[in-house]
């Protein structure tokens, strides 16, 4: 009769192995380069773009990743952060590099330049704090 109980003690020292091997894939992730960003995201998307279509779409990736870089380091701080970090928001942050990289390249390529501030012709309102001027009192008022 063949004996199996003394390999039973390998499954535990397995198991560990595989977990750390899990949690330094994952951490790898965190190192991509810009050509793995690239994989991520439409090459194409910003072709037909114009410079006028380019400008908010940049702000608005600008700002999405600027929002999930925060989200990343926030949950970092906590108990698993680091896996909870690359679980949750990596990949859209590596899509939305993607697609920013693709849009600079079109913003390059179509000699785009940023607009410049719209200027507001709208009166500035008073403070909170202002008091509202004395009626006058000029000559020949009636009271």
């Amino acid at each position: 009769m063949i004996d199996r109980a003394p390999h039973i003690w390998l499954w535990p020292g397995l198991a560990m192995t595989m977990a750390l091997f899990g949690l330094g894939a994952l951490s790898g992730c965190s190192e991509m380069s810009d050509s793995m960003t690239q994989a991520f995201a439409d090459p194409a998307k910003y072709d037909l773009y114009d410079c006028k279509q380019l400008e908010p779409e940049r702000k608005t990736l600008a700002s999405r990743a600027a929002e999930l870089q925060g989200l990343m380091a926030k949950a970092e701080t906590g108990v698993a952060g680091s896996v909870v970090s690359e679980l949750a928001y990596r990949n859209d942050y590596i899509a939305i590099r993607g697609q920013q990289k693709f849009a600079e390249e079109a913003w390059r390529r179509n000699k785009c330049h940023e607009s410049p501030p719209a200027k507001t012709d709208t009166p500035i309102a008073p403070s909170a704090n202002a008091r509202p001027a004395p009626p006058s009192r000029s000559r020949g008022a009636v009271y």
